[in-house]
């Protein structure tokens, strides 16, 4: 248990999670947020929400709970995880399309997170118990570079690196359409759908969402793109290109599946449509990833190689498009 005095002044405003995820360093606001909300947080002897505004002299008891390094609610499965690179605090992952990477949402076995918690003996447990070694994820349909934690220091300089933009990431896609510029930022706010709470979308109340783009080679309806995201919105980059009119391939959620087809003539429809039909997921691919170590604190990058199916689709809409010429 730890006691915390509250010594704030009039001009100072701070939320009981913040205050204490200030006062007490060894854990993440998440795991802070769940006490809040589990009553092991009291402020003068009474139950308050995260959002509270602390006052000067406030008495707050936090009660920590004994952690859990077991992760027992998670079953180990036994996977052919391609690892990319391995020390004793971080691990390099090169997810496929379709894995999703922590239960939830109706998936609770199968996830990258149960094959991490058999292959690894130590994972880092900030996130939770379901979330052992996620510092951060990619979508099921995306595949790609992962970065994992195995201890939580290692986790926390991470995710500091994370939330303070440290950690530069480059994608590569196929999108619908042709670009009207070469080089570009996208700097739109995203907010969650209302109508569909799976779903994001550009809103001018959402959050500060940046994303940067390179276009590579502009084909007859699609285009090869280099995106690099400067912040880490949910579905970022899929917002984004959508929004701009130009849908990543295979993207049901945000248009760019089979209703892109429509409108063209039936032979190019065939075409894209068998595309489509042999594709995966969408065309998103996690490339690289670069951060300062959390032990030397030097610069490192690492680099994940396209799947075979993203290389034949790039190779197959490279050939429609020299034919078609």
């Amino acid at each position: 248990m730890i006691e915390l005095l509250v010594k704030v002044n009039k001009f100072t405003y701070f939320r009981l999670d913040n205050y204490i995820h200030d006062s007490i360093k060894d854990y993440s606001r998440t795991q802070i947020q769940s006490w809040i909300k589990s009553g092991l947080v009291c402020v003068n002897n009474s139950k308050e929400k995260s959002s509270y505004i602390v006052q000067d002299n406030d008495k707050i008891i936090v009660k920590i709970p004994k952690q859990r390094h077991n992760f027992e609610n998670i079953e180990p499965i036994k996977m052919d995880l391609d690892i990319l690179y391995e020390d004793d605090l971080i691990a390099i992952i090169n997810k496929p399309v379709g894995l999703v990477v922590h239960p939830g949402n109706g998936n609770f076995s199968h996830t990258l997170v149960n094959g991490l918690v058999h292959h690894f003996k130590f994972l880092s447990d900030i996130n939770g118990n379901i979330r052992p070694g996620i510092v951060h994820r990619l979508d099921a349909d995306t595949s790609g570079i992962m970065l994992v934690a195995k201890n939580n220091i290692a986790h926390k300089n991470l995710s500091f690196q994370f939330q303070n933009r440290k950690v530069s990431k480059e994608y590569i896609a196929i999108t619908w359409g042709n670009w009207e510029k070469n080089i570009g930022i996208i700097n739109e706010p995203i907010k969650r759908n209302k109508k569909d709470p799976t779903k994001f979308s550009v809103n001018e109340l959402g959050k500060k969402s940046i994303t940067r783009f390179i276009v590579k080679k502009q084909f007859r309806h699609l285009s090869l793109i280099k995106f690099f995201p400067e912040t880490g919105r949910t579905h970022q980059i899929r917002v984004h290109s959508s929004w701009k009119g130009n849908p990543i391939f295979g993207d049901k959620k945000y248009g760019g599946a089979e209703t892109k087809t429509r409108g063209f003539l039936p032979e190019i429809n065939k075409v894209y449509g068998k595309l489509l039909k042999n594709f995966r997921g969408h065309a998103l691919h996690a490339k690289s990833i670069q951060f300062n170590h959390p032990k030397t604190n030097k610069i490192v990058s690492f680099d994940s190689p396209l799947s075979l199916q993203f290389e034949n689709l790039v190779n197959s809409i490279q050939k429609y498009y020299e034919q078609s010429h």
